[in-house]
């Protein structure tokens, strides 16, 4: 079985998709599939490379719009390459990409996993429109990641009897604390004098509510945050940090390599995911800290978030863009560990339950076995 995979980037830029796209081209390679990738590079060059296993093309980008690098030789590597596998699977939205496969893609069958809308970017999502629908009516198949999403989405409503739901998954044996990770998490508390650690993972984009969550350190004095990503939010979150004297307790940390951000996670006496709109559809990164057995908050969005971290099991769902709620429901984490320690128990139960990487390729093999039939 050949499969190619169609999305903007791939490992090592670190993301949400990127990461879960690395998950399912290596782990179903590990199985015997033939997968391949076809991104864009975030350079002027085309290069072709093997990752982990997997060949990987990323094509040279012309320009970035609103987050969507655009590249030309993407079309023709996707005439080229859809046309030797027997499964093309776009990963969206990456509108670009649609708009290539719709006019340039020759695959025998096609399929996408729906990953979100485009919330807020209202132009581009009003010329993407007609296309989106077009994919979607052409997909044989569509993944989502859970339930709520698939019956939330105003695009996915409509195609209801093709979706199909398959979790996101993890190499769960990853997160497990081991004595040299367990060191490693200590001399990070110990860095911020082990004081109240609160950890957001993530891309720095406008969804992601870092702004939030900065306006709600305000109200806990004795916490500090750290904040682990990049993005084109990054300027002006450190500027409201620094302007509202926080510099000595919210830390940018930049990028961090999967083997730093790991013990991070097992540092922190709380994660953090404080999503202010729709486009965050699900946040694997609240699945990183639950297998870490560490506590969840994060927002109602009527999206997979609050599905993922269930409310007063895992950790806390508290209303989007209310820094007075984010910062009353750490507060009230902060101050009773036993309620922390039950919590992170019980998230990690439901990541090895519910989320391991193993049922995820089981699902997804499945899910291609359907779409060839």
């Amino acid at each position: 079985m050949r499969i190619l995979y169609l999305y903007k980037d791939y490992y090592p830029i670190l993301g949400g998709i990127e990461n879960h796209l690395r998950v399912l081209a290596e782990g179903l390679r590990g199985r015997g599939v033939d997968t391949r990738v076809l991104v864009t590079n975030t350079t002027g060059h085309t290069v072709e490379e093997t990752i982990g296993g997997v060949p990987v093309v990323k094509t040279a980008r012309q320009v970035n719009v609103q987050s969507a690098p655009v590249s030309f030789p993407y079309f023709s590597w996707v005439h080229k390459l859809e046309a030797q596998a027997d499964i093309a699977h776009a990963h969206m939205p990456y509108p670009p990409g649609e708009v290539a496969h719709l006019l340039a893609g020759r695959a025998r069958r096609f399929v996408v996993t729906y990953h979100s809308d485009i919330v807020r970017q209202r132009v581009l999502g009003a010329l993407y429109r007609p296309f989106l629908w077009q994919v979607l009516r052409q997909a044989r198949l569509i993944v989502v990641s859970n339930p709520v999403y698939a019956q939330d989405s105003p695009f996915l409503r409509r195609y209801a009897e093709k979706c199909r739901i398959i979790h996101y998954g993890l190499n769960l044996e990853r997160f497990a604390a081991t004595p040299e990770i367990e060191a490693q998490a200590a001399a990070w508390r110990a860095r911020y004098d082990n004081r109240p650690l609160l950890l957001f993972v993530g891309r720095l984009r406008h969804y992601k509510g870092v702004n939030v969550l900065i306006e709600a350190m305000q109200q806990l004095p004795e916490a500090t945050a750290l904040i682990v990503g990049i993005g084109p939010m990054a300027d002006e979150w450190q500027q409201q940090a620094q302007a509202a004297g926080l510099n000595d307790r919210v830390h940018f940390l930049g990028e961090q390599p999967d083997a730093a951000v790991l013990p991070l996670y097992h540092a922190a006496n709380i994660f953090v995911l404080p999503s202010t709109n729709r486009a965050e559809t699900f946040g694997i990164v609240q699945l990183e800290a639950m297998a870490c057995g560490c506590p969840v908050i994060s927002t109602e969005l009527g999206t997979g978030t609050s599905y993922v971290n269930q409310n007063e099991v895992t950790g806390l769902v508290v209303p989007s863009n209310d820094a007075a709620a984010l910062a009353a429901a750490i507060g009230r984490l902060l101050a009773d560990p036993s309620l922390r320690a039950r919590m992170g128990a019980a998230g990690l139960q439901r990541a090895h339950t519910e989320f391991s990487i193993g049922t995820m390729l089981d699902r997804t093999l499945d899910f291609y076995h359907e779409a060839l039939a």
